[in-house]
């Protein structure tokens, strides 16, 4: 039992509570007798027998402890005995290393004093060996016949030579003349020589992929006045069969960053040679790229756009460039670093001139052109209009003389309702220029861009609102027919209207977006464009003017002529319907207002239609005041007004507003006092809709009815009074 109780003990975690309760589940299973019952007595003596097993353990487990502890108490006293005498060791280190470091300064100290006397005794036998070296090969220069020298003649000596060479070339420049002319000769021809050799001898290297050997020769002929050569040898070498594909452009930046790798290595001064490098490309092979496509400008469409392509891709390559810090954004003129500008312009190489006569020439010649195609098109040929107070006042006399006399003097034209406008073409036309006001701001230079834009405006505005709106328009106006015409007239121009002015909006929203940012001072162009707009304005205006006098005035002919005295006086029961001439007049109206509705929007529809409404309501009124109303009549006038409100206030969208509505409310209001009894007209009158009126339109109206005279209505109204 003893170990069982400790390897329970031992359990991590351990349960005391469980630990019982484990107990006491042995011992029931131990004292169990028949029937299911235990032996208490039996159970007190196991839990008697294990209290005494678990003292036994805690004993042996104390002993067992204290050894342990006793064993790592001795532990503890050596590993300390040790740990001081490490201690010791180390301090003692510690001071020998202190000490050998102070020697070893003190005899760095004495080397380097005496490194430094054994140079300065040393520099002037290494520059007296020197000089009597050099004096050497300047005796064998002074020499007549051929320098014999092995350090010239052995190929594999020609940094020495360089060397040699370079320092008697310098020496030969102080030499007296005459005396020393033939060595001075000499000398400069052995200079050339040699620095012809190293440059043959780089570009070898160059082509073996050598960098070492180009870095030391580069070293080398930096003192030499032919380190430019070995420069242009480099860029010469390196460009040799690149950039030759169709699209050259995207071949610059891998080009440049390849090479600036290997110019990094082996020139002392690598942002100079780059800079040479990338002007070589700009003004060399660019350039020519740039003219060879630009030679042929039989083609001005197709000329522009390649010279927008060219510009365009060679800013890109700039700005890659820039990116890369390849090239310098604004440049900076004590380095020498290129300027973005510079470049492209280099690389255009005046491509630019002359062009924004061009595309003025361009811009006019495919719009022009394109009017041209819709004119022919539509088989119209443009007219030659006079405008003008004349003209106007010979229309109108033509108008009223056909219209007394039955026949057509003004021969109006209304080209079947075609109106001679095309937001198709516009947008074509604006989509032209917007490219040619996009390449305007590319292309000019900052004196240039202002003046182009005003003349490129300028042609816009003449071909797309003058040539074909401005004339639209007066095909429009000129087919509007006469204000008092038998039959009904038909206003195409509300269509007129509606396509001018999508296309005026289109012009607008080109304007924002093209013109605008091409200048910085943009008070001309919006002069000019707030002008033509003025100016196409009026014509609408004027347009709508007559349209809507032809409209009212036909109404008044139709129900002067067609409104018979019996439609307001019929004799017995009828129906009570609107007239014949009111139903001919809400026919046509209503087809009059939906294509006015269609064709104009927010406030324009709002006041076109109260005007006409307003006119309406006059001419209505104007016409009632010529009949004598019965009961019956004055229904039938109650219902004629009820469908004129109707076909101008309501059906459809827009209306007349709520002044229109008012006024036909009031005419409404009017015709109940054809209806009402006698005795009540003086409540009629004075009811919320007919108290603002002036009694004289009151009793004007009553004055109406069949049975004024008859009723002596008069006493009736003697309460009314001004």
């Amino acid at each position: 039992m003893m170990n069982q109780y400790l390897r329970e003990l031992e359990q991590d975690p351990f349960d005391p509570d469980e630990f019982v309760e484990r107990m006491v589940r042995r011992s029931m299973q131990e004292s169990r007798l028949k029937d299911d019952q235990f032996d208490p007595e039996m159970i007190h003596d196991i839990f008697t027998q294990a209290i005494q097993d678990l003292k036994v353990l805690q004993e042996r487990q104390e002993r067992k402890c204290a050894r342990l502890e006793q064993a790592v108490q001795e532990e503890e006293k050596v590993y300390l005995a040790k740990l001081s005498e490490i201690m010791d060791q180390h301090t003692h280190c510690v001071n020998v290393f202190s000490s050998l470091d102070e020697r070893m300064s003190r005899c760095g100290g004495r080397a380097l004093d005496i490194g430094e006397k054994l140079g300065a005794a040393r520099a002037p036998r290494a520059r007296s060996a020197a000089a009597r070296d050099l004096l050497s090969h300047l005796a064998n220069f002074l020499n007549p016949g051929p320098v014999l020298s092995d350090v010239f003649n052995d190929p594999n000596k020609l940094n020495e030579a360089a060397d040699v060479i370079q320092k008697l070339y310098t020496i030969a420049q102080e030499l007296p003349p005459d005396k020393f002319d033939v060595a001075k000769n000499k000398i400069e021809t052995k200079y050339d020589e040699i620095e012809r050799n190293l440059i043959e001898e780089f570009v070898r290297a160059q082509n073996q992929g050598n960098v070492t050997k180009m870095k030391d020769i580069a070293s080398i002929m930096t003192n030499f006045k032919g380190y430019s050569q070995c420069v242009d040898a480099y860029i010469e070498t390196s460009q040799m069969n690149t950039l030759l594909g169709k699209d050259i452009f995207s071949s610059v930046l891998p080009l440049c960053k390849k090479n600036y790798t290997v110019i990094s290595s082996v020139f002392p001064n690598p942002d100079q040679v780059m800079s040479k490098f990338v002007l070589n490309i700009f003004h060399l092979k660019l350039q020519k790229y740039v003219q060879t496509k630009l030679a042929d400008k039989s083609d001005i469409e197709k000329y522009l756009r390649n010279l927008y392509e060219m510009y365009t891709s060679i800013q890109r390559v700039s700005d890659e460039l820039v990116a890369e810090n390849l090239v310098s954004a604004d440049g900076n003129a004590s380095t020498g670093d290129l300027r973005r500008e510079a470049l492209i312009n280099g690389a255009m190489a005046g491509a630019t001139e002359g062009y924004p006569a061009l595309e003025i020439r361009r811009l006019k010649a495919i719009l022009s052109s394109a009017l041209n195609a819709y004119y022919a098109e539509k088989q119209h040929v443009k007219k030659q209009i006079q405008g003008g107070g004349f003209q106007e006042l010979r229309r109108d006399l033509q108008a009223v003389i056909g219209t007394r006399a039955n026949i057509n003097i003004a021969q109006i034209e209304n080209y079947g309702g075609e109106t001679f406008l095309s937001e198709q073409l516009a947008r074509k036309m604006l989509s032209d220029a917007q490219t040619s006001f996009l390449r305007c701001r590319t292309l000019c230079t900052a004196s240039e861009v202002s003046g182009t834009t005003i003349a490129l405006l300028e042609v816009l505005i003449q071909q797309l609102l003058v040539e074909h709106v401005d004339y639209a328009l007066d095909l429009g106006l000129q087919s509007i027919p006469i204000a008092e015409t038998k039959s009904p007239p038909q206003i195409y121009f509300f269509d007129t209207v509606n396509q001018a002015n999508k296309i005026v909006n289109m012009f607008i929203e080109h304007f924002q977006e093209s013109v605008l940012p091409c200048m910085s001072k943009h008070s001309e162009c919006v002069q000019r464009k707030n002008t033509i707009i003025e100016q196409l304005e009026t014509k609408l205006d004027l347009g709508l003017e007559r349209a809507i006098s032809a409209v009212v005035g036909w109404v008044k002919l139709h129900l002067h002529t067609e409104q018979k005295k019996s439609d307001f006086k019929p004799d017995g029961d009828i129906d009570t319907i609107a007239s014949p001439a009111c139903l001919g007049v809400v026919s046509y109206l209503s087809s009059t207002t939906e294509r006015l509705h269609a064709a104009l929007e927010g406030d324009n529809r709002q006041l076109l239609t109260l005007e006409l409404a307003v006119r309406l309501h006059r001419v209505i009124y104007d016409h009632l005041q010529n009949f004598t109303f019965n009961s019956a009549g004055a229904m039938i006038a109650i219902c004629d007004v009820k469908e004129y409100r109707s076909a101008v206030c309501g059906r459809g969208s827009g209306g007349g507003g709520d002044t229109a509505t008012a006024l036909f409310d009031a005419l409404h209001a009017l015709c109940n006092l054809l209806l009402v009894k006698p005795e009540n007209l003086h409540q009629v009158c004075e009811g919320e809709t007919l108290a603002e009126l002036d009694h004289s339109i009151l009793l004007n109206f009553i004055q109406l009815r069949s049975d004024y005279k008859t009723h002596k209505l008069s006493n009736f109204l003697k309460g009314l009074t001004n």
